[in-house]
């Protein structure tokens, strides 16, 4: 008796009155059965349209290609350097600097571990090292901004110095230039602009971020860690991301976009084919496509499309896997952690511009 009286007084009492989601809701079934009279092949499309954008990265990159092996692996390898101190050695290098510019300096943590493993082994061990060094909001999302600037794995920063080397580019000032200072500049920038609420940390307050867990349990948890992250949070992302530019291209919107991306990054001095592919797909792809195209692309091109393949793209990762990891792990939500990852995106866009104009003439003969 008590929960039939329970569920009346859970029926809001003006059911009766129309809201704003039942019309949208009585239109799209009459566009349904429109579409089903006049046009009953359409809705068919549609899903076939999504299926075709969405399965060959869901299924060919993550699931049965190299990238999740490679994001589990990432796991792994980051727990096991967590948990032989390099994140307290970092600590002990970046404390002075940080300490001068009144950041926390446990900020450059995701950039580096973003190099070393990849972004969302950043996000998954860096977000709780940045809450137990008591990091405030604001230092969070310059952490995530930061680690937007820096390449997504490994193996884009190898093959990327292989492409430089195939267009006799001398890789030196270009790495320190465009991935390195970066880790310093990009938060002393942002606490003076937009994220200011920040203050400085000695090494006293900080605690140890080596953690005790014995050695295998350290590498079979973080296995079992890598896993749960490729098929609970990353493929999720990434399928909602491509369904959504599936839909725009059944609808014929993505093709323009698509020409109009191309023409933009010509106009920056990024090369427009490996740069679509850096900013849609893969930039692991794209560097690798830069070595085997030497011989047709222009080489004033090639510094642009350098620094923009090592950031934290492809845009599926910057609005789908990084809000997803860093909302489970830190104290940001889905929509402070895009819009960190944005303005992240933003300045290394800038930065590729800039560099790309102005250092290629030193570069390239």
């Amino acid at each position: 008796m008590e929960n039939k009286q329970g569920t009346k007084a859970n029926i809001p009492s003006n059911r009766s009155k129309w809201h704003y989601y039942e019309v949208i809701g009585i239109l799209l079934v009459l566009i349904s059965l429109a579409l089903l009279f006049f046009a009953p092949n359409s809705l068919s499309n549609l899903f076939d349209t999504v299926i075709k954008e969405v399965k060959p990265i869901v299924v060919d990159v993550f699931l049965t290609g190299e990238v999740g092996i490679a994001i589990i692996v990432s796991v792994i390898m980051g727990r096991i350097l967590e948990r032989l101190g390099f994140t307290d050695g970092l600590i002990r290098i970046f404390v002075p600097v940080m300490k001068l510019f009144k950041i926390n300096p446990a900020v450059i943590i995701p950039s580096v571990y973003n190099i070393l493993g990849d972004v969302n082994a950043a996000g998954k061990i860096a977000g709780p090292i940045l809450v137990k060094a008591n990091a405030t909001k604001a230092e969070q999302k310059i952490a995530v901004s930061t680690m937007i600037q820096s390449p997504q794995s490994f193996a884009t920063f190898v093959l990327g110095l292989i492409a430089l080397a195939a267009f006799d580019i001398n890789s030196f000032p270009l790495v320190i230039l465009s991935i390195f200072v970066p880790i310093i500049v990009v938060p002393f920038v942002l606490s003076k602009t937009i994220y200011r609420d920040t203050r400085k940390v000695s090494l006293e307050e900080l605690p140890r971020f080596t953690p005790n867990t014995k050695f295998m349990n350290t590498i079979f948890s973080s296995a079992k860690e890598g896993t749960e992250l490729l098929f609970l949070i990353i493929i999720p992302a990434v399928a909602v991301v491509f369904f959504l530019i599936g839909i725009l291209k059944f609808m014929g919107i993505w093709e323009p976009i698509e020409s109009s991306l191309a023409s933009i990054l010509t106009l920056i001095s990024i090369e427009p084919s490996t740069g679509i592919v850096s900013i849609l797909a893969a930039p692991t792809l794209a560097v690798a496509q830069l070595a085997e195209l030497a011989a047709s692309i222009d080489p004033r091109l090639i510094v642009g499309s350098f620094i923009l393949a090592n950031s934290g793209l492809p845009l599926s990762v910057i609005f789908g896997q990084v809000p997803a990891t860093w909302a489970e792990t830190s104290d940001l939500n889905e929509r402070e952690t895009l819009m960190a990852a944005v303005v992240g995106l933003i300045i290394r866009v800038a930065t590729a511009c800039i560099l790309g104009y102005f250092l290629t003439p030193f570069l390239v003969v």
